[in-house]
């Protein structure tokens, strides 16, 4: 997010108020730092639920409340009793979606984070159905994220403050989407060629 964080303010710009990077740089420094304080024995709820609320609470605006809402979801999924497997990470994800649909109020085609978390929930749901590792079902789904976000420059804005500047909007991806996928890659990238 560092490393993007000019290229989102300056894509939320163009129809929006261009805090997107900063937002996201707030957010994803304080999950970081909540998730430091914890420790490598905290479970994964616990982690999830602590990243999310420090995301949410520094972050500020929709993306931080979505963030926010987005983790602890998938972290009240996960438990902190078990490692998890394939199958409850696609349960996870599931619940993040769910989180996001349900705070937010968007649908696919709305020009919001939806248009790129629900491609990626469903193709890394499909790969674990078809016996991908979780690794490999990550990777999948983080090119189907990327993809639909790259896809959203074709689409007018239904919600949120672009909806109102369709013409600025239309051309340009939305930063939510596009943000949502670049960090889902960052994380995929990290599992590399794992076996779980």
């Amino acid at each position: 997010i560092d490393d993007v964080a000019d290229e989102l303010g300056r894509l939320d710009a163009i129809a929006g108020d261009g805090d997107h990077g900063i937002g996201m740089q707030h957010g994803a420094r304080a999950a970081r730092e909540a998730a430091e304080k914890l420790g490598d024995s905290a479970g994964a709820e616990s982690l999830l639920r602590a990243a999310g609320e420090a995301w949410a609470d520094r972050a500020g605006g929709t993306s931080g409340a979505l963030w926010g809402a987005m983790l602890r979801a998938a972290g009240e999924v996960l438990g902190n009793d078990e490692a998890p497997d394939a199958q409850r990470a696609s349960a996870a994800i599931t619940a993040a979606v769910q989180a996001v649909e349900a705070r937010g109020g968007a649908e696919l085609g709305d020009k919001t984070m939806v248009d790129a978390i629900v491609p990626f929930a469903r193709e890394f749901e499909q790969a674990v159905a078809g016996g991908a590792t979780a690794a490999a079902a990550l990777q999948a789904a983080a090119r189907a994220a990327t993809g639909a976000a790259a896809a959203t420059a074709d689409l007018a804005p239904r919600r949120g403050r672009a909806r109102t500047h369709t013409d600025k909007s239309i051309g340009t991806v939305d930063p939510g989407a596009h943000s949502f996928a670049l960090i889902m890659s960052a994380i995929a990238a990290e599992f590399g060629d794992s076996t779980s």
